[in-house]
């Protein structure tokens, strides 16, 4: 399946602690998914150098630090996260107008340009919890709008439930990168996801990659785990 549309559109996250357990998935998986994910656990333990390490064996390097800060800090943030050899780099959409902009021109200042995508919200954010925070609205409407903003601003995708895609996908066209957490196969737990969908039906509903942890890097058998998403993601585009 190496090499396969549906390899392209996973991207496994390396949510480790230890740079030798990240290392050894990432190797593990390399030859098998277009991307691999580094995360805010790994990066704060290892730092940028664990990325270029990361990004010399193949695959596409998301680095995923969800960025929410004044608009200078942000900017200088993706910077330097696309010096350090991220293909993808992300930030929090609520951050405003103006800080995504300044993560925009920091991408496109630098001589290679990773993509730039917007966090929407959370996949552990349902309605529920939603109601804590002052944000008026059901999770799906204010994905769609906070989505927009960022198309407006001129970036290259979202972060985004699947339960969000069609909505953004209606608001913001299918050249607007959909990048989608909380996929859980059938039989996976959830854990702390909310708002998840299998990998066929994330694809269905417009997804562009598949960013997929626990129910590969956790299962008893991760390859054969991997092997049956990619048949159906296969299967997905299919149709």
């Amino acid at each position: 399946m190496s090499g396969s549309p549906a390899s392209g559109r996973v991207c496994i996250a390396l949510d480790f602690p230890t740079r030798g357990e990240v290392v050894a998935a990432a190797r593990r998986f390399a030859p098998r998914v277009g991307w691999l994910k580094i995360g805010l656990e790994a990066f704060v333990a290892e730092g940028p150098a664990l990325v270029r390490e990361i990004a010399e064996l193949g695959p596409r390097v998301f680095l995923d630090l969800k960025f929410h800060d004044i608009p200078n800090t942000v900017g200088r943030a993706v910077a330097a996260a696309g010096r350090s050899g991220a293909d993808l780099v992300n930030v929090h959409a609520a951050g405003g107008r103006a800080m995504l902009q300044a993560a925009r021109d920091a991408a496109a200042s630098l001589e290679r340009r990773p993509r730039v995508i917007a966090v929407t919200l959370l996949t552990s954010i349902d309605a529920r919890a939603l109601a804590d925070l002052p944000m008026a609205g059901h999770p799906e409407g204010i994905a769609r709008r906070l989505a927009h903003l960022a198309r407006e601003c001129g970036l290259d995708g979202v972060v985004c439930s699947p339960e969000d895609l069609v909505g953004i996908r209606e608001a913001c066209g299918a050249d607007f990168l959909t990048v989608v957490p909380g996929i859980r196969p059938s039989g996976s737990a959830a854990g702390d996801q909310k708002r998840t969908a299998s990998p066929g039906e994330a694809i269905r509903r417009g997804a562009g990659l598949l960013v997929i942890g626990r129910p590969v890097t956790a299962a008893p058998d991760p390859e054969a785990s991997l092997e049956g998403i990619l048949l159906e993601i296969e299967s997905a585009l299919r149709t």
